[in-house]
């Protein structure tokens, strides 16, 4: 099988993240904060030296760098936690279910009032429609930085801007752009929210949750942290208020062990080739009869390219395709306002290469595309 889902999860691994998996269930079996024999303390050094590493990659303080399950794990924390006390909240036309469903879901307990900003290929158009929805209540903008379905990438650093010259929480969903893309703190971000599985290289079951600590975020979810046993209540401080329970250090520790592996091959390489492979695609499709690309040209966009086939839902297209070898998501990519928005009832087929995928895998899958009709069964 040829992998072009990596939007879902990159797969294969680098050699070093596999290593580093299988070195953290041989070495690092105890459980970290929890006890001051050797196992324990080693297990707690690995986990601690994960997070320098993701902090440091992200520009924040370790303390302020949180482990979660996966992105929607973090953007649940976020969302939930920056709105506690109410208030009007806005998140964009394009935004995956993980931060929408939280939105829509305290918008209809009446916890809070939402907008939501339409997005537009135009930079400008877009930074406009963020502004005219603030309000004096609003506490915080939900804004992901690409796309999940078609690659778009929003003006996130205007977003920003925007967000601190009226004092709004500004919560970013990095998922489709950290690994990719050199996101930071500093470009005006105050919670990022990411996965660690996808273009960090970690295993699944992998997110990250990053603050500069500007707002507080109400826990979700309460229970042992390791500190503050005696108490009933729930630690006040970053990173044990949003870490109950036994943290996921193996995950952890692959999620470092990505991040190496990014500076290790570079940033600019990696997405130098994955774009190399989508402009592949792209100019391999163009000029087929019923085969629509989903790209504007007044748009920029990260490597992830969605497409249609006349005749075809895109469920059935990617069937004939995966019968052939190829691995692509189709349907609506868990992503209910950005096909509402992009207008595509049915969905798309979504070609999402990595680092690891070559131009000649690139060639066949166009020229099976192309021939999707005389392929078996169609």
């Amino acid at each position: 099988m040829i992998n072009f889902d990596n939007a879902a999860t990159t797969f294969p691994k680098p050699l070093s993240v596999r290593r580093a998996a299988a070195g953290a269930i041989k070495s690092f079996g105890g459980n970290a904060g929890r006890g001051g024999h050797e196992l324990a303390m080693r297990t707690s050094e690995a986990l601690y030296s994960a997070r320098e590493t993701a902090a440091a990659f992200f520009g924040a303080a370790p303390e302020n760098t949180v482990f979660t399950l996966n992105c929607t794990h973090a953007l649940n924390m976020a969302i939930q936690g920056v709105m506690s006390e109410g208030g009007h909240i806005i998140i964009s036309s394009m935004e995956h279910n993980s931060a929408a469903r939280p939105a829509v879901a305290l918008a209809m307990k009446k916890q809070v009032t939402l907008s939501v900003a339409e997005v537009f290929p135009d930079s400008e158009r877009t930074i406009e429609s963020f502004r005219r929805l603030i309000r004096s209540d609003t506490r915080a903008v939900v804004c992901t930085i690409a796309s999940n379905v078609t690659g778009q990438l929003l003006p996130y650093k205007e977003i920003g801007q925007l967000c601190r010259e009226n004092g709004i929480c500004f919560i970013a969903d990095g998922a489709q752009a950290c690994g990719i893309y050199d996101i930071k703190l500093s470009d005006g971000i105050n919670i990022l929210c990411t996965a660690g599985h996808k273009g960090l290289y970690g295993i699944t079951g992998t997110g990250l949750l990053i603050t500069d600590g500007q707002y507080p975020i109400t826990p979700i979810m309460q229970g042992g942290t390791g500190s503050n046993s005696l108490s009933l209540f729930q630690p006040s401080i970053l990173p044990d208020s949003l870490e109950s329970g036994t943290p996921n250090v193996i995950g952890a520790v692959t999620v470092g062990a990505g991040i190496g592996f990014i500076g290790t091959y570079g940033m600019n390489r990696l997405r130098a080739h994955e774009e190399r492979l989508c402009r592949l695609f792209i100019e391999g499709l163009e000029g087929t009869e019923g085969v629509t690309v989903y790209r504007d040209a007044a748009a920029e966009y990260a490597p992830i390219v969605s497409f249609n086939t006349e005749g075809f839902t895109s469920e059935a297209a990617a069937e004939l395709l995966s019968e052939r070898g190829f691995c692509l998501r189709a349907g609506y990519h868990c992503a209910a306002l950005a096909h509402a928005t992009l207008g595509t009832k049915g969905g798309t087929v979504r070609f999402a290469p990595s680092v690891f995928n070559t131009e000649e895998e690139v060639r066949k899958l166009v020229y099976n595309v192309k021939t999707l009709k005389n392929l078996p069964n169609s």
